[in-house]
């Protein structure tokens, strides 16, 4: 029976299983591009700190060469990098990479007037955006689960068939179960092509992350297939069923996740980002007509232990002007927690959100696992602000007493990285997943078994 039902399912349509063949032929093509996509995203970050690296290992000893008798000017045009580490999982869900840079290059100046600078990248790119796997997964996989089950028993009803098949099957409950595990199977067979091919066309190591990204991937389909269960199981006409079936995907995958976003967007606005620009600027700038040993004072206040360093003769006091740059980042500090706290206010808020509507949470969890959402960011930002300061304290002194250039290795500096070790919750993945899944199938199952006969 089984073999027949499957033969059958390849073979509907209209021209001996074309549609059928032509589906899947078409999700897995897609599925391989966009592992292309996602390799070519992934070149061009390797790229992209390669020559970063290059960039500073040549340019620091050609700096030091250029203001060899001042450290403080040497220091002023010397960018110290932090890379955000791109792992492999990246290429598979590239989520905001494309618009957050993988590489920040800061001076030991202001910090806030540099870590909010990105990549120059086409608008109409972005507004595209990228057709990862994950975008293959979310939006194109519900299509074609929908295309293959709306009809799974209305068209028998519909061809009056469904009699014969009642009276054939022993368990017609588990004929309509093995109906759906059929295609199913198929699908999960592509899927797992798909992420097959990943490890070697993108190098993804066979660990705990790519178990858990599979994971998610399969509990996505599978919460699909229970959706159409359910509608299968409310005996409606196969034109409803369609219908139906595609007002959910346009309800969970545009409608809801639009007016999430909007809400979140209300709820939480970031003027911030704007007043904390401004508020560094000003503090800066106002230090040039501002008595210098008021600034001075200042910047003792906030690092005491340099009040011992002696001060010695220089071209220009840099000093004050390092103290200046300093009290910038200090006077913007309120504006600056202000708006990592509304950021993250909304990463909590999205994730809250995001566990009643399955759509939005599993693209969530996947850009977790490829370290490519809003919480990457966040942290790399706060991991940015640690590397700086831990610049400025090693550099202050030298800059203070203008310690000779040539003393100082240059070429030991090397570009730091940022490996984002976050925990991941099989439970907090999957447990929302697992819940819908539960839900669908239970009100389909339990539907069934009151009507199946009288379909």
């Amino acid at each position: 029976m089984i073999r027949l039902a499957f033969i059958q399912f390849m073979r509907a349509g209209r021209y001996a299983g074309a549609g059928t063949r032509i589906g899947l032929i078409f999700l897995l093509t897609v599925g391989i591009i966009s592992l292309f996509v996602g390799k070519q995203f992934s070149q061009r970050q390797q790229q992209a700190v390669a020559d970063v690296i290059e960039f500073q290992q040549t340019d620091f000893p050609r700096q030091a060469a250029i203001h060899r008798d001042d450290m403080g000017l040497l220091l002023y045009y010397l960018k110290f990098s932090v890379v955000n580490q791109t792992r492999p999982l990246t290429a598979l869900a590239i989520g905001q990479r494309d618009v957050n840079p993988s590489v920040q290059s800061v001076t030991i100046r202001a910090l806030e007037g540099q870590q909010y600078d990105a990549d120059l990248t086409n608008p109409a790119n972005l507004l595209l955006g990228n057709v990862d796997f994950s975008f293959v997964l979310v939006y194109l996989f519900p299509l074609l689960i929908v295309a293959f089950t709306y009809s799974i028993i209305s068209e028998e009803k519909e061809n009056g068939t469904w009699s014969i098949v009642a009276v054939q099957s022993r368990n017609l409950l588990g004929f309509v179960g093995q109906l759906f595990l059929i295609r199913l199977a198929v699908l999960l067979a592509v899927l797992l092509v798909i992420i097959g091919l990943a490890v070697p066309t993108l190098g993804t190591p066979l660990d705990g992350s790519l178990g858990l990204f599979l994971a998610t991937s399969v509990g996505y389909v599978l919460f699909w297939f229970s959706v159409c269960f359910w509608v299968a199981s409310l005996q409606r006409r196969s034109s409803t069923n369609a219908i139906l079936l595609l007002g959910i995907w346009l309800g969970l995958l545009i409608v809801l996740p639009a007016g999430v976003n909007n809400y979140i967007t209300a709820r939480y606005p970031v003027p911030e980002a704007q007043a904390t620009t401004q508020a560094q600027r000003k503090g800066v700038h106002e230090k040039w007509d501002t008595d210098k040993t008021a600034t001075i004072k200042k910047f003792y206040a906030h690092y005491p232990q340099f009040r011992q360093v002696p001060v010695v003769a220089m071209p220009f006091d840099w000093r004050w002007y390092y103290a200046m740059q300093q009290l910038g980042d200090d006077e913007s500090a309120e504006q600056a927690h202000e708006l990592k706290q509304k950021l993250q206010q909304r990463e909590t808020a999205s994730r809250s959100i995001a566990q009643f509507i399955p759509t939005l949470h599993t693209q969530l969890q996947l850009g977790e696992l490829a370290r490519s959402g809003l919480g990457n960011q966040l942290r790399f930002m706060d991991y940015t602000g640690r590397f700086h300061e831990k610049m400025r304290l090693y550099f202050y002194p030298r800059i203070f007493t203008n310690a000779p250039v040539s003393a100082e290795p240059w070429t030991n500096f090397k570009v730091d990285t940022f490996a984002d070790t976050a925990p991941s919750s099989p439970v907090a993945v999957l447990g929302p997943l697992l819940l819908f899944i539960a839900l669908f199938t239970g009100l389909g199952w339990n539907r069934f078994r009151r009507t199946i006969y009288h379909l």
